[in-house]
């Protein structure tokens, strides 16, 4: 058994583990929520839902095979020609996507002749900080001013936020908090982090203006649904959605007397039970348990995703651990931060545990490269031995 683990499941065991932990978890919750999904989707069966989900998971799995094969440098290779190709994708999303009530609030795209719907958005996000990763590492020795940066780095980054923006605010606002933090790690001026901030900040409210006051020219904004969502949130008088006073009362319940396995019963008036809201249904029926053991995974990865990050020998490697890990830790405790309402309503999935295809995909994409990395990880000795070789050659080339 430890051979064919070995032969099969390259990288970090213990991340693999965690991994595997999560999806065989987030059955139990889905099955539950899925009476819902039908209610919902308004065709399907229990049984047709959980067959749906499990396909969702054994291709995750088969993206995380693949992809942890792969030399991870060839990720920031092909990251540029992925943020073009990326951003026309949002630009004609933005044009022509579908805007799918209920299951979720950013805009699809339908492939031709599929009919299979995915949010470029979610495949722009990682490009892009991938690609970031891959500047900073080349530029990393150089003296950087702020004009040389605007056209290789901030021009792309102002492109793909602003063309998610419109449709998709949280995913837009959770990505410029990453490119900040990844560009603070990656060892970026700070006074040209925070002049972009300032600058950031400017056009984010600038749009937000434009689009509050005159809808008419930004037709498929969603800055009054943020307004609403942030109004209802800060007031103080206790008038909140139906989506959060129900996910609150599941979790007091669940806090108070957990139900059990599939015995919720606010599965059956929260909507997004299966997705957004999933959290709080598994705490009604798991309770304190149920909570700390998704917080303590998610915690126990963040820590590994640390390890893998620091020990691999290259800058790329480290800083392209942190631009496909941190968007996972984030979306996993936004997402719970919204059940227990200290987030505004986000319609952030938890990762690997809600049900749907393309969060999930891209997850395991992401899992899939951490993994990728941590293949390449070397002892101190094997980079010394490295180190000495290397001498060795160029004291024979002067020889």
């Amino acid at each position: 058994m430890s051979n064919l683990i070995q032969k099969y499941l390259k990288g970090d065991k213990s991340l693999w583990a965690f991994i595997i932990l999560l999806a065989l978890f987030s059955f139990l919750p889905v099955y539950s929520a899925s009476s819902n999904l039908v209610y919902t989707v308004g065709s399907g069966t229990v049984a047709t839902h959980i067959i749906k989900h499990a396909a969702f998971l054994i291709g995750g799995l088969l993206i995380i095979f693949t992809i942890q094969r792969a030399d991870y440098r060839w990720f920031g290779l092909f990251a540029l020609a992925a943020v073009i190709m990326l951003s026309i994708v949002l630009l004609i999303t933005n044009l022509t996507g579908s805007q799918i009530d209920g299951a979720n609030a950013a805009r699809w795209l339908t492939i031709p002749g599929l009919g299979v719907g995915i949010q470029p958005s979610m495949l722009a996000s990682q490009a892009l900080l991938i690609y970031i990763a891959r500047y900073l590492t080349k530029t990393r020795a150089k003296d950087l001013k702020l004009n040389e940066t605007i056209i290789p780095l901030f021009i792309p980054i102002v492109v793909v936020v602003g063309l998610i923006l419109p449709s998709n605010g949280s995913t837009a606002i959770m990505l410029a908090f990453m490119c900040v933090v990844l560009l603070f790690i990656g060892g970026f001026p700070v006074k040209y982090l925070l002049i972009i901030g300032v600058v950031g900040i400017g056009l984010i409210g600038t749009f937000v203006y434009v689009a509050y006051h005159f809808p008419d020219l930004i037709p498929n904004s969603r800055v009054h649904t943020w307004i609403s969502r942030i109004t209802k949130f800060a007031n103080d008088d206790g008038v909140e959605g139906y989506q959060v006073l129900r996910a609150k009362a599941a979790i007091a319940r669940g806090l108070n007397d957990m139900t059990g396995p599939g015995k919720s019963v606010f599965k059956q008036t929260l909507p997004q039970s299966s997705s957004d809201f999933i959290f709080a249904i598994i705490v009604e029926e798991y309770g304190v348990f149920g909570a700390l053991f998704l917080i303590g995974i998610f915690v126990l990865i963040l820590i590994r995703i640390c390890i893998i990050g620091s020990k691999i020998h290259t800058i790329f490697g480290t800083l392209l651990v942190f631009a496909v890990g941190m968007p996972i830790i984030i979306q996993a405790f936004v997402n719970m931060a919204v059940a227990v309402n200290l987030f505004p309503v986000t319609g952030q999935p938890l990762p690997l545990i809600s049900y749907g295809g393309t969060s999930l995909w891209m997850t395991c994409i992401s899992f899939g490269i951490i993994l990728s990395v941590s293949t390449k990880i070397k002892s101190k000795e094997e980079i010394e031995q490295e180190k000495k070789l290397v001498s060795d050659e160029v004291i024979e080339d002067i020889a």
